[in-house]
């Protein structure tokens, strides 16, 4: 059964760490960093990478190294960031993973640290990624017919991601996260068969509205849905929103007495959606990112690579802060110049 303390029909914000210094212009204040490790990826995910990853060549595009996250991390945290998000790209694929991890678990004030993973390595893998100190887990599932599961992804892992995630359970992770990009040719109907799938099992499958990015307009056309109609669905039938943390992430999460696990609902196009943005991106090459749409980022590597510098690095955080902008604006169609999600780790 799940628990049902601080549930209610009403969504409502915790209260959070104090005087965050990382706060914008409308009085948002972030305590939720994803952080990038690297944007290559195994996988050829049809709303991401459908021609598979492809370097992109940039001079000085190199990864940022253990000692330039640490740092990150350390001024991020002496700001108020409770929770950190490793991400890709695939950010398993880097051979330093455990490391980086354990980095970011150590670091005084990070509470929660968490990656997203399409689940390949974690059948074997995640023993030691609890044992670094990862806190939770997010595996991207888009169907659990193996044939679709193979003809989205580009790839036929869908037993191996399957087995990883009942290995999470074996090691002591008491929920995992799904991920489900709806794509209404896809997983448009699959509802019934995911709601079946988690009533015993302690997982929050997230269905994750389809977003458009600058290499997929006509995709975005043909498979976005909308996840209104799930919502409506989960409602109508006794389902209960839950109240949110200060550091959770954007999904409106819903919970019912019949079911061990969660439904979220990621729905970027519903209006007032950025109204409880708590969280920034640095991507693996070192560049700040205001929001997932719309510029270029801000450039923080050379203030990596000295300790003595985090007083300014945390004072251009702040400064980019002051023009992030009230919305993403996607519901006005603007894409902004994200090329994919891989790019800035989704």
């Amino acid at each position: 059964m799940p628990d049902f303390s601080g549930v209610s029909d009403v969504d409502s914000s915790s209260s959070a760490t104090e005087n965050p210094q990382f706060v914008d212009r409308f009085s948002r204040k972030f305590y939720y960093l994803r952080l990038s490790i690297t944007d290559v990826c195994n996988f050829k995910c049809t709303y991401c990478l459908p021609d598979g990853y492809h370097p992109t060549g940039k001079k000085n595009s190199s990864f940022l190294n253990q000692a330039e996250i640490k740092r990150i991390v350390h001024a991020f945290a002496d700001c108020g960031t409770t929770k950190v998000r490793i991400t890709g790209g695939e950010p398993t694929l880097r051979k330093d993973f455990n490391d980086i991890v354990a980095s970011v678990a150590q670091t005084s004030g990070i509470t929660k640290v968490a990656t997203t993973t399409n689940g390949y390595r974690m059948a074997k893998q995640v023993g030691d990624w609890k044992e670094a100190g990862l806190t939770h887990i997010n595996v991207s599932v888009d169907s659990l017919d193996p044939r679709l599961f193979h003809q989205i992804t580009g790839e036929n892992k869908f037993h191996d991601v399957m087995t990883g995630i009942d290995r999470a359970f074996e090691v002591g992770y008491q929920q995992v996260k799904v991920n489900v990009v709806l794509l209404k040719q896809f997983n448009g109907h699959a509802l019934p068969s995911f709601l079946n799938w988690i009533k015993d099992r302690p997982i929050q499958l997230r269905f994750i509205e389809l977003m458009q990015t600058g290499e997929m307009d006509e995709l975005f056309q043909q498979q976005h849905q909308s996840g209104v109609s799930i919502r409506n669905h989960l409602i109508a039938n006794g389902w209960l929103l839950k109240v949110k943390e200060a550091n959770d992430g954007p999904a409106q999460v819903f919970v019912h007495p019949d079911y061990q696990g969660e439904i979220g609902l990621i729905m970027p196009y519903e209006k007032g959606f950025c109204e409880t943005c708590n969280r920034l991106r640095v991507s693996a090459t070192g560049k700040l990112h205001l929001c997932l749409f719309g510029e270029e980022g801000v450039e923080l590597r050379d203030l990596l690579q000295q300790d003595e510098q985090e007083k300014d690095l945390i004072a251009r955080i702040q400064g980019a802060l002051d023009t992030k902008s009230v919305s993403h604006f996607l519901q006005e169609g603007k894409t902004g110049m994200t090329p994919h999600l891989a790019s800035i780790g989704g």
